[in-house]
């Protein structure tokens, strides 16, 4: 149930939580969606940070378990092993997520190595699972001068690599350091109202995707593939 006590700037009449009822689908008993959380910057007051802890504030109030991930102290790719405490942290995030939000400042016309480093540690197989296959995503930017939408965009083309279902939707704020109050709030304004925007379709594709991702992920060439592994080994000669 939506608290809007923390979330002034809604209007509760319009404020609407998706359930699979409002989505045409059965009841069920599932736990509420889980949605990772990460963003791209290490500055004490970082602004993708604020703009996915907002995210994660509605999602909450809209029935989702949310965490963030925070990336101090994350080693590049491949300058530690996998072992490392925070690459393991993350990848187990990975795999207890339904979904995800990516957010990054632009730098440079492009998303920052914090955010991609953070992908880059996901692998597209772990243990013979895919921890990002078939899972939603929610692209988000902020912007120090004027709105741009490189990062979004970028961002997009890593999802479909990692074989995710990004939302149509998303987000770029510009000029993101004038949005934000002194308590670190975001203010209201037509950037908050797409943001409640993305994490509603977030929360719709998530509720009409889930138990389904394996029937959607399901490809051809991958059940050839897998046939052949298992004609090679049971038509093996010796073990």
């Amino acid at each position: 149930m939506a608290h809007f006590d923390t979330l002034p700037n809604l209007d509760p009449a319009l404020f609407k939580i998706p359930s699979p009822e409002s989505l045409g689908l059965t009841s069920n008993d599932l736990p509420s969606p889980q949605i990772l959380l990460l963003y791209g910057s290490l500055r004490k007051r970082s602004f993708s940070r604020l703009v996915v802890e907002e995210a994660a504030r509605l999602l909450e109030a809209m029935g989702a378990q949310t965490r963030i991930y925070d990336p101090s102290g994350l080693p590049l790719p491949d300058a530690e092993d996998a072992s490392h405490p925070k690459v393991e942290e993350l990848r187990t995030l990975a795999q207890w997520a339904e979904g995800m939000v990516w957010c990054s400042p632009e730098r440079h016309g492009a998303m920052t190595g914090i955010m991609k480093a953070q992908i880059d540690w996901i692998p597209l197989a772990l243990g013979g699972v895919r921890p990002t296959q078939g899972k939603t995503l929610a692209v988000m930017q902020v912007c120090g001068g004027s709105q741009s939408f490189n990062t979004v965009n970028q961002l997009r083309i890593l999802g479909r690599w990692m074989r995710m279902l990004t939302i149509p939707n998303q987000s770029s704020v510009p000029k993101a350091f004038m949005e934000f109050d002194d308590d670190d709030r975001m203010k209201p304004s037509p950037f908050y109202d797409r943001i409640v925007d993305v994490m509603e379709e977030l929360m719709k594709f998530t509720l009409l995707t889930r138990e389904r991702s394996d029937l959607l992920t399901d490809r051809y060439s991958e059940r050839k593939e897998s046939a052949e592994e298992l004609s090679r080994r049971v038509n093996q000669r010796a073990i």
